[in-house]
């Protein structure tokens, strides 16, 4: 496991005010009020923790064929539905949305490989992640992957209530692997992926899902 590049200066200034902190504990309270110094300082300890695995970045070899769609990201699936995608391709695609809380890996892989055929960031607002909307008036960043056999996925980054920073490292016209990182999204956020019709969802609602291992779909 390493620590994604992403968060090394938020984990430096963690590490600078919960150090900070402990030394005014260990000063004036180790003695005084020694009940109160071990309550910080373990409070300290566990803030420090979560902070670095929320960074976190585990070691995975994706298993896949070249018919095989990855999911591109850890959480829950909420949504597996036939809609209308307004953005690109402007016809009737299945959306498989994934949700992920602060607890899940927060980086992000390319779900199939091809040519980067459309990058595009927008600005937006922060309702929950969960919300029906939050795929159209969010923050988010949308990406367009087109296959060697012809057929195109979308997936999207989208912010939420907490999240308020995402990163994308795709552009257009770019070769891309599938199973290489494409971006991350800090502090609970959900990714949206947009399938041909014909594709078929190995996936179900509720279902815990990885990044790069969990088999999303497959192109027929």
């Amino acid at each position: 496991m390493k620590i994604h590049k992403e968060g090394f200066g938020v984990i430096a200034v963690s590490f600078l005010i919960f150090g900070g902190i402990y030394a005014v504990n260990h000063i004036f309270l180790l003695e005084l009020l020694p009940w109160l110094y071990w309550i910080l300082t373990a409070g300290c300890v566990v803030m420090m923790y979560l902070i670095i695995q929320f960074f976190r970045v585990p070691k995975r070899i994706p298993n896949a064929d070249e018919n095989t769609i990855l999911c591109p990201a850890d959480g829950k699936v909420v949504v597996i539905e036939e809609v209308e995608e307004t953005e690109y391709f402007k016809d009737r695609r299945i959306q498989i949305s994934i949700f992920m809380s602060p607890m899940n890996v927060h980086a992000q892989w390319n779900p199939i490989s091809g040519e980067t055929m459309y990058y595009k960031y927008h600005e937006g607002s922060y309702l929950v992640a969960w919300h029906p909307k939050s795929s159209t008036e969010n923050e988010r960043t949308t990406v367009v992957t087109k296959h060697a056999n012809g057929k195109e996925i979308l997936f999207r980054q989208i912010a939420g209530a907490v999240a308020r920073r995402i990163k994308c490292y795709a552009k257009e016209g770019e070769i891309v692997k599938q199973g290489e990182e494409f971006g991350f999204i800090r502090f609970g956020s959900r990714v949206d992926v947009f399938l041909p019709l014909d594709a078929k969802v190995n996936v179900k609602i509720d279902e815990i899902v990885k990044g790069k291992i969990t088999q999303l779909a497959y192109f027929k």
